[in-house]
């Protein structure tokens, strides 16, 4: 059995490739993808590959390279002594672009509730849902979010949901802050971060955010996003800069006692380990179960795996006017690769 793929084979060089199909692996699971989320943030890093030779980004994109890690599908078989599972069910999985994904371990079933689309944000909810609780929020605190994208988007409800009086996103697409207002930002900044200072204060009376989250993941954003953050406040960085050498410590940090926290993944303190990712994840379920989230309408773009290519190179140039963008794979149809795959 074949399983077209798609590929980053060199920079910026994406291929749908016709591969071997894994097989199930003992314990675990052979997935046939529904549906997969591209993370534009990070997939267009990985497709650029321009990064820092010492950062963690250089040691992870080696070619070939498989994008994503945001993948819904259905049970094709069971691995040998794998229990608990039935031959359709759907999970979610840290699985690349694939249409054929082997799974170990136990992961995630979506509840009959979430749709396809929905499940398919599991992934970045968990991230975003870890830096949430990084930043210890308590209720009624001033959040300000500096970009957004996708994970700008998940933090401004998981922050509405943990109890912030005041959601203040900053981007400098004015469509992005709309959709952004339509999920629980109480206000938008349309500009640079360099340029909102008098935003927040204004909505602080004068005193800044208590936290700030850094979304971008662009290095030029770090010394902005410290005048926001009140003394004493707090400064999340969720963004992962492929150029940590070229991010600048202010002085905002010594001056105004500003602690800085990074979040990667769903790496969370020992005082919180209890929450590790699945059971992250099923909050998140149970979160667009109740409609206290909303992510499928954060999709702007939908295309069939063939189409790999012409999206990565569209996302390099101008991914402004999107946020949640997903391959279909039951528009996969025949493709021809190397050979064909069923």
């Amino acid at each position: 059995m074949k399983s077209a793929n798609i590929v980053l084979k060199g920079k910026q060089q994406v291929e749908l490739l016709c591969e071997e199909a894994p097989v199930a692996p003992p314990g675990g699971l052979l997935v046939r993808t529904r549906t997969s989320l591209i993370s534009t943030g990070t997939e267009c890093i990985c497709y650029r590959s321009e990064m820092d030779e010492d950062s963690h980004w250089a040691g992870w994109v080696q070619y070939p390279f498989y994008l994503g890690y945001s993948n819904v599908g259905e049970v094709f078989e069971l691995g040998e002594g794998t229990d608990g599972y039935a031959i359709g069910d759907r999970v979610f999985s840290s699985s690349s672009h694939r249409q054929y994904a082997a799974v170990a371990g136990r992961p995630i079933k979506i509840p009959d509730g979430v749709s396809d689309e929905s499940a398919a944000w599991s992934k970045l909810a968990t991230i975003a849902q870890t830096g949430v609780r990084r930043a210890e929020l308590r209720m009624g605190a001033r959040v300000a979010i500096i970009g957004a994208g996708p994970l700008g988007q998940l933090l401004t409800q998981y922050t509405r949901l943990m109890g912030a009086s005041e959601v203040m996103l900053i981007d400098t697409i004015a469509e992005r802050l709309e959709v952004g207002r339509a999920h629980g930002a109480t206000e938008a900044f349309a500009g640079s971060a360099a340029d909102a200072v008098s935003f927040v204060e204004q909505h602080t009376d004068g005193e800044l955010a208590d936290v700030v989250f850094d979304a971008t993941g662009h290095y030029a954003v770090f010394p902005l996003a410290l005048k926001l953050v009140r003394r004493f406040g707090t400064l999340m960085l969720i963004g992962d800069s492929p150029h940590p050498s070229k991010q600048v410590l202010t002085a905002d940090v010594l001056t105004r006692q500003i602690s800085v926290r990074g979040s990667h993944n769903e790496m969370l303190p020992p005082h919180a380990e209890g929450w590790d990712a699945v059971r992250q994840m099923g909050l998140f379920h149970t979160y667009i179960e109740r409609d206290q989230m909303r992510v499928e309408d954060l999709i702007t773009s939908r295309f069939a795996p063939q189409e790999a290519p012409g999206v990565y190179a569209q996302l390099l140039e101008n991914r402004a006017e999107t946020i949640g963008v997903v391959f279909d794979w039951s528009r996969l149809g025949n493709f021809k690769g190397n050979q064909l795959c069923p």
